[in-house]
């Protein structure tokens, strides 16, 4: 099979995040999730059904949780989320692109 490169196909203009599943099987979906300067809408939280594991590839974000902790990532941070813990992406690097690799499994 052909090597995938996290670093490929990134479009010079995103108007919006790109999320591309890499892998699914099972109950585990690997994503990787480009973003540049991109953030939640105000007021929306995600609750998810599935735990997510998420690493900071390239770039820096801001996530926080509705119990109002709140953590910088940088490249090579990782954090893992637990099912419903509801959270938000404030901020992402607007100078260049933000690639998360994102692991959602179990829940």
């Amino acid at each position: 099979s052909t090597p995938l490169n996290l670093f490929a196909h990134i479009p010079a203009e995103l108007p919006q995040e790109l999320t591309n599943c890499l892998l699914s099987a099972g109950n585990v979906c690997i994503e990787r999730i480009v973003s540049r300067g991109h953030a939640s809408p105000p007021g929306f939280w995600y609750d998810q059904d599935t735990n997510e594991w998420v690493l900071v590839v390239q770039g820096a974000a801001k996530l926080s949780f509705e119990d109002g902790t709140a953590l910088e990532l940088k490249a090579g941070d990782s954090v893992l989320i637990p099912a419903h813990r509801r959270h938000r992406v404030e901020w992402t690097d607007p100078t260049e692109p933000t690639i998360w690799l994102a692991v959602h499994f179990g829940g």
